[in-house]
Protein backbone atom coordinates (compact mmCIF):
# COMPACT_ATOMS: atom_id res chain seq x y z
CA UNK A 1 0.00 0.00 0.00
CA UNK A 2 1.54 3.78 -0.74
CA UNK A 3 0.03 7.32 -0.62
CA UNK A 4 0.81 10.36 -1.91
CA UNK A 5 0.92 12.95 1.17
CA UNK A 6 -2.02 15.04 -0.76
CA UNK A 7 -3.89 11.79 -0.62
CA UNK A 8 -3.71 11.18 3.31
CA UNK A 9 -6.74 12.92 4.51
CA UNK A 10 -6.58 16.13 6.56
CA UNK A 11 -7.90 15.77 9.74
CA UNK A 12 -7.19 19.12 11.28
CA UNK A 13 -5.98 22.30 9.65
CA UNK A 14 -4.84 25.80 11.64
CA UNK A 15 -2.55 28.29 11.43
CA UNK A 16 0.72 26.75 11.20
CA UNK A 17 -0.43 23.34 11.22
CA UNK A 18 -2.12 20.56 8.79
CA UNK A 19 -2.56 17.26 10.75
CA UNK A 20 -3.21 14.57 8.08
CA UNK A 21 -3.85 10.94 9.14
CA UNK A 22 -4.52 7.77 7.12
CA UNK A 23 -6.38 4.93 9.39
CA UNK A 24 -5.68 0.99 9.09
CA UNK A 25 -1.90 1.80 7.53
CA UNK A 26 -0.93 -1.64 8.58
CA UNK A 27 -0.96 -3.89 11.62
CA UNK A 28 2.25 -4.38 13.86
CA UNK A 29 0.19 -6.06 16.57
CA UNK A 30 2.70 -8.60 17.98
CA UNK A 31 5.73 -7.70 16.16
CA UNK A 32 7.60 -6.67 19.21
CA UNK A 33 10.26 -4.11 19.00
CA UNK A 34 10.41 -1.84 15.93
CA UNK A 35 13.59 -0.21 14.22
CA UNK A 36 13.87 2.74 12.55
CA UNK A 37 16.15 2.19 9.32
CA UNK A 38 17.34 5.01 6.82
CA UNK A 39 18.45 3.50 3.47
CA UNK A 40 20.43 4.75 1.22
CA UNK A 41 20.20 3.00 -2.30
CA UNK A 42 21.58 3.55 -6.06
CA UNK A 43 19.16 3.02 -9.43
CA UNK A 44 19.59 -0.89 -10.28
CA UNK A 45 19.88 -2.05 -7.06
CA UNK A 46 17.32 -5.23 -7.04
CA UNK A 47 17.05 -7.51 -3.86
CA UNK A 48 16.19 -10.87 -6.05
CA UNK A 49 19.87 -11.97 -5.57
CA UNK A 50 20.02 -10.98 -2.14
CA UNK A 51 17.27 -12.84 -0.70
CA UNK A 52 17.04 -16.19 -2.53
CA UNK A 53 17.31 -18.69 0.23
CA UNK A 54 14.89 -17.21 2.10
CA UNK A 55 10.99 -17.78 2.50
CA UNK A 56 9.71 -17.73 -0.91
CA UNK A 57 12.94 -16.05 -2.14
CA UNK A 58 11.44 -12.95 -0.51
CA UNK A 59 11.75 -10.52 2.59
CA UNK A 60 9.57 -11.77 5.15
CA UNK A 61 9.16 -8.49 7.18
CA UNK A 62 6.70 -5.92 7.28
CA UNK A 63 7.65 -1.98 6.78
CA UNK A 64 6.30 1.17 7.08
CA UNK A 65 8.07 4.00 5.25
CA UNK A 66 8.36 7.23 3.92
CA UNK A 67 10.48 7.66 0.56
CA UNK A 68 12.51 10.70 0.99
CA UNK A 69 13.77 10.64 -2.87
CA UNK A 70 13.56 8.79 -5.43
CA UNK A 71 11.52 5.76 -6.93
CA UNK A 72 10.99 2.02 -5.80
CA UNK A 73 9.24 -0.98 -6.75
CA UNK A 74 7.78 -3.32 -4.88
CA UNK A 75 7.30 -7.40 -6.22
CA UNK A 76 5.06 -9.42 -4.06
CA UNK A 77 5.32 -13.43 -3.88
CA UNK A 78 2.11 -12.75 -5.87
CA UNK A 79 3.73 -10.92 -8.41
CA UNK A 80 1.98 -7.93 -8.06
CA UNK A 81 4.06 -4.81 -8.43
CA UNK A 82 3.93 -1.11 -6.78
CA UNK A 83 5.76 1.69 -7.19
CA UNK A 84 6.72 4.41 -4.76
CA UNK A 85 8.24 7.92 -5.21
CA UNK A 86 9.45 10.97 -3.14
CA UNK A 87 6.93 12.12 -0.46
CA UNK A 88 5.30 8.41 -0.38
CA UNK A 89 4.03 6.95 2.54
CA UNK A 90 4.45 3.20 2.40
CA UNK A 91 3.35 0.20 3.72
CA UNK A 92 5.06 -3.27 2.44
CA UNK A 93 3.87 -6.73 4.22
CA UNK A 94 6.18 -9.67 3.98
CA UNK A 95 6.38 -11.46 1.04
CA UNK A 96 7.79 -9.02 -0.85
CA UNK A 97 11.54 -8.12 -3.50
CA UNK A 98 12.25 -4.48 -4.05
CA UNK A 99 13.87 -3.17 -7.46
CA UNK A 100 14.96 0.86 -7.33
CA UNK A 101 14.19 2.44 -10.21
CA UNK A 102 15.52 5.96 -9.55
CA UNK A 103 18.36 6.86 -6.81
CA UNK A 104 16.90 6.79 -3.38
CA UNK A 105 16.38 7.58 0.08
CA UNK A 106 13.94 5.74 2.15
CA UNK A 107 13.25 5.99 6.34
CA UNK A 108 11.66 2.33 7.52
CA UNK A 109 10.24 1.07 10.96
CA UNK A 110 10.26 -2.85 10.48
CA UNK A 111 9.45 -5.48 12.98
CA UNK A 112 13.67 -6.04 14.74
CA UNK A 113 14.16 -9.41 14.76
CA UNK A 114 12.23 -10.68 11.30
CA UNK A 115 14.12 -7.55 9.77
CA UNK A 116 17.32 -8.46 11.03
CA UNK A 117 17.28 -12.17 9.57
CA UNK A 118 16.73 -10.33 6.09
CA UNK A 119 19.45 -8.13 6.46
CA UNK A 120 21.71 -10.76 8.34
CA UNK A 121 20.93 -12.85 5.14
CA UNK A 122 22.00 -9.92 2.95
CA UNK A 123 25.43 -9.65 4.58
CA UNK A 124 26.11 -12.76 4.25
CA UNK A 125 24.83 -12.96 0.21
CA UNK A 126 27.59 -10.32 -0.47
CA UNK A 127 30.30 -11.67 1.48
CA UNK A 128 30.17 -14.79 -1.17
Amino acid sequence: MRIAKDDVDVRMQIPGAVIRQRMDFGDATGLGKISCEYFTLSAGVDTIPLFQGLQGNSCQSPHWGFVLRGQLTTTDDQGIQETVYANDLFYWPPGHNVRVDADAEIVMFSPQHEHSIVIDHMIEKTKR
